[in-house]
């Protein structure tokens, strides 16, 4: 009975996962609101009412790929917001850690660039939800830097946002960057311009209590 029931559970996590895999590649050319339940069970081989044993709708599956594609970057996250080093080596790591998650797993991003502010409010919302951990995480770990002495907790979670939506951003530009002969070159580009702009927050981290205690 019990091997019935492990071999039963394995079965339905193989059709889980390749509902999943399925849609993550019909999401390649197209949003989510747009996607329909039909399409990605013909996509797996299985009838539409089996669909229903994994997720409530579409949406509900919508959810399940943000908890999957943002919920593994939690050890990216604190591996950057960790790093030892001076203000560019950290900012090197950072951009490394980044380029290579995109390589790694660009449906993913691609599919949270996209639905970050699609049409399906579920999945924004369980977007925006994941987003507000990462800021948490980068804000505790600011709070421990030095740098931060004197800094409430209201503008370290607004640093810390500033740093998450240029991971986001840099993420996207690695995502954008075409494949040939070209590549090294702009990949060499978008690496400069995310280094500037983490470069121009940490100058502006350095000098914010300044520009607080003159009435800024």
């Amino acid at each position: 009975m019990s091997h019935t029931l492990n071999v039963r559970q394995a079965q339905k996590q193989k059709t889980r996962r390749a509902l999943l895999d399925a849609a993550l590649e019909l999401l390649e050319g197209q949003s989510l609101s747009s996607l329909g339940l039909r399409e990605v069970t013909r996509a797996v081989g299985v009838a539409p009412t089996a669909f229903y044993r994994h997720f409530r709708s579409v949406e509900d599956l919508g959810v399940a790929l943000v908890e999957e594609a943002l919920g593994s970057l939690h050890p990216m996250i604190r591996t950057i917001v960790s790093a030892t080093g001076d203000g560019e080596e950290r900012i090197t790591r950072a951009i490394e850690l980044i380029a290579g998650h995109v390589d790694a797993h660009p449906a993913h991003v691609r599919f949270i660039a996209r639905e970050r502010h699609g049409g399906v409010r579920s999945v924004r919302e369980a977007i925006r939800d994941q987003l507000a951990l990462f800021a948490e995480e980068v804000g505790e770990a600011l709070a421990e830097d030095p740098v931060s002495a004197g800094w409430s907790e209201e503008d370290l979670l607004m640093l810390a946002q500033l740093y998450v939506d240029q991971m986001l951003v840099t993420a996207s530009l690695f995502l954008e960057v075409p494949e040939g002969a070209a590549e090294a070159g702009t990949r060499e580009r978008v690496f400069r311009v995310a280094a500037r702009r983490m470069r121009l927050i940490g100058i502006g981290r350095e000098h914010w209590l300044e520009g607080v205690g003159g009435g800024v």
